[in-house]
C-alpha cells in the first residue's frame, strides 16, 4: 500500500509553514508530527474530549476530526500561540495562578476554547464560560478552577484586577 503526501501550507500562530504530510492526515496530526507543534493534544480522535482544541480564524476547532486541507488559508492558532514564556496569555497566568490545571493533559484545548470566548465576549458571566468549555472533558479539576482562572483572565484583560 503505497501513501499518497501533499505538501500543505499554513499560517500557524503568525508564521507561514509548510509540510509534507500524508494526504489524509487531520489538523492535528499535521501540528503535531509535521510541524513539531507538541501542544494540542492527541486525545479521542474522535471529536469527543476536546483536548486537540485549536482556533481557525479564531473560533474553536477540534483538530483531530479537521482535514489538514481545510486550514490551508486560515490562520490557525495553538496554545503555543496564545502566549510566550516571558508574557503569558492572561488565560496562561490565571491557570497557573488558580491552580486550573493539574495534570496539564486538556489545558491547551480549555486555554484555546476560551481565548476563543474572550475574544468574543470579554465579559462573559459563569454560565458563558461554562457553555463555552462544554466540550473539553478535564477530568483532574472538577472544573471550579478552571471557571474561575477564566473569569479572573476575562477581568484583567478588561484592566481590572491584577495578572
Amino acid at each position: 500500500m503505497s501513501v499518497h503526501f501533499d505538501v500543505v501550507r499554513l499560517r500557524v500562530n503568525g508564521d507561514e509553514r509548510a509540510a509534507g504530510v500524508p494526504s489524509h492526515y487531520t489538523l492535528l496530526e499535521t501540528l503535531r508530527y509535521g510541524l513539531g507543534l507538541t501542544g494540542s493534544k492527541q486525545g479521542c480522535d474522535k471529536g469527543d474530549c476536546g483536548a486537540c482544541t485549536v482556533l481557525l480564524d479564531g473560533e474553536p476547532v477540534l483538530s483531530c476530526i479537521t482535514p489538514v486541507h481545510e486550514a490551508e488559508g486560515r490562520e490557525v492558532t495553538t496554545v503555543e500561540g496564545l502566549g510566550r514564556p516571558d508574557t503569558p496569555h492572561p488565560l496562561q497566568s490565571a491557570f497557573d495562578r488558580f491552580g486550573a490545571g493539574q495534570c496539564g493533559f486538556c489545558t491547551p484545548g480549555i486555554l484555546c476554547s476560551s481565548a476563543a470566548l474572550l475574544a468574543r465576549d470579554p465579559d462573559p458571566g459563569l454560565d458563558q464560560v461554562r457553555d463555552a468549555l462544554s466540550g473539553n472533558l478535564c477530568r483532574c479539576t472538577g472544573y471550579t478552577k478552571i471557571y474561575d482562572a477564566v473569569l479572573h483572565a476575562a477581568r484583567v484583560q478588561r484592566g481590572g484586577g491584577e495578572s
